[in-house]
């Protein structure tokens, strides 16, 4: 039998991620727990510290999520914190009840679009957000050292959590946790309105967590609600490749005009992305995602500033200039724009790969939340999601990725510069260059010896051409 592939654990400043029994091991997770306690027990020690205290957990519906959700409470507990377990939830549910609890940090178990075998770990501090990227350097420095110095539990340490009567705690209702959350989404749409259109609304939570609280937010909305799986439920067990894009999601853009709904709206297995199928079954995608939203916003009257990460399309940029907004730019990630969000007071935020994210709900990246601002905007407008989507600014990304030795990556950007002398360059995060209607964004992978090459332009052909003159580049290294 051909031995599977063991890839490395992937450890960044948000988290980490791994293949479950290859470098995902029950040792990783309870020696990263216990370097995250640690970690804030020395940043809170001014402030009490967090001994004693509680962390939330959850996780996104994989079969392996049980288990690792009982190393990392071994791990916590080690380091000296409480741990309320929420079960199966959503990465921004688990972000939103971190901040409406009031409790010192969290860790959702999901390895995001990444599709089984993988899993993983992801961690959230007081504000309910992902960590910004000096906390997670120092996670990670810490996670280092405990394993350079051969960090174990001891297999007999075990803590049972027990009330006054000495019973073992039970998980309460998921109900206590759905509530909160929805209730401060629908705070920012006319739910009344909304209600009166009666949409159709067909979801693919693809068997991820995304499952626990639509039909919460649907039911609140008035809106008719078809699974593109008639058995779906949070067990992990994907029926398609994980990540909503256009490639993967091929047979559920049929079951939209199937089912004659109105809309399709398709989440990771965290179900913090949205990607949009329309009414007739296209696929419209992420990238107009956080555009739509900011659209809805903005024809709401709401003034401030909205903030995108430098890799996604300029649409929603476009937009802010039509409406009057600020407009600001953050480096690749979420916890980027977060940063980017809070220093410029910003009433709007997100990442082109489907992330909304809005202040009021919460610092992370929310498909709830951009599912109820669509439908809004529909209700809003009286429009088709197939004609919003034709009104946005038209752009075209292409992306390409390149064999690179990273330590000749200056001499590569000299010669990208070279090549494009009157753009606008920027270097927050790789090589940006950048036109009034095309930008084109170099960056080194975390994880591979590779570039990875992102251009937009009017046209495919042209955004093509960028990237492609990129990898022409680099082949001569």
């Amino acid at each position: 039998m051909r031995k599977k592939k063991e890839v490395p654990l992937i450890i960044s400043v948000s988290g980490l991620r791994g293949q479950v029994g290859y470098s995902l091991t029950p040792a990783v997770v309870q020696c990263y727990a216990f370097a995250f306690a640690s970690f804030l027990r020395i940043q809170n020690r001014d402030s009490g510290g967090v001994e004693g205290k509680t962390f939330l957990i959850a996780s996104d519906g994989r079969e392996s999520g049980q288990w690792i959700a009982e190393e990392v409470e071994r791990g916590l507990k080690a380091a000296g914190v409480n741990v309320l377990n929420i079960g199966i939830a959503a990465t921004p549910t688990l972000g939103f009840m971190i901040r409406h609890m009031k409790v010192p940090a969290g860790i959702q178990i999901t390895a995001s679009h990444n599709p089984n075998p993988w899993n993983g770990l992801k961690l959230f501090n007081e504000e309910g957000r992902v960590l910004p990227k000096a906390s997670g350097e120092k996670v990670k420095i810490y996670y280092q050292r405990l394993k350079e110095d051969g960090f174990t539990l001891d297999p007999n340490f075990e803590e049972e959590d027990e009330n006054e009567s000495g019973q073992k705690e039970t998980l309460p209702k998921p109900a206590v946790f759905q509530k909160p959350h929805v209730d401060a989404i629908l705070k920012l749409v006319d739910v009344k309105a909304i209600k009166k259109r009666a949409f159709t609304v067909l979801l693919d939570s693809n068997h991820g967590s995304g499952s626990v609280l639509a039909p919460v937010l649907m039911k609140s909305l008035g809106c008719r609600l078809i699974f593109s799986n008639a058995s779906e439920k949070p067990d992990g067990k994907f029926i398609h490749t994980p990540e909503p894009t256009e490639e993967n999601l091929k047979n559920i853009c049929a079951l939209v005009t199937e089912n004659c709904a109105d809309i399709g709206f398709c989440q990771d297995p965290d179900a913090d992305r949205l990607a949009i199928l329309a009414e007739d079954g296209k696929y419209v995608g992420e990238e107009c995602t956080v555009a739509l939203c900011a659209k809805n916003i903005f024809m709401a009257g709401k003034k401030g500033a909205v903030v995108t990460n430098c890799s996604t399309s300029m649409m929603t940029r476009d937009l802010a200039e039509e409406f009057g907004h600020p407009y600001f730019m953050s480096a690749v990630g979420e916890a980027n724009v977060v940063d980017k969000m809070i220093e410029t007071k910003a009433i709007f935020g997100g990442e082109g790969n489907g992330g909304p994210i809005h202040p009021k709900v919460g610092f992370v990246r929310d498909s709830f939340l951009g599912m109820a601002l669509i439908l809004d905007l529909m209700a809003r407008t009286g429009k088709k999601v197939s004609e919003l989507a034709a009104e946005l600014p038209q752009y075209a990304i292409a992306k390409a990725k390149a064999d690179f030795p990273i330590q000749c990556l200056d001499s590569l950007y000299e010669d990208v510069k070279a090549k494009y002398s009157k753009a606008e360059i920027a270097e927050e995060d790789g090589l940006r260059l950048s036109w009034e209607k095309s930008w084109l964004l170099i960056r080194p992978s975390n994880t591979e010896p590779v570039i990875r090459i992102f251009a937009e332009a009017e046209t495919k052909k042209e955004a093509e051409k960028l990237t492609k003159s990129v990898v022409k580049l680099a082949k001569a290294y």
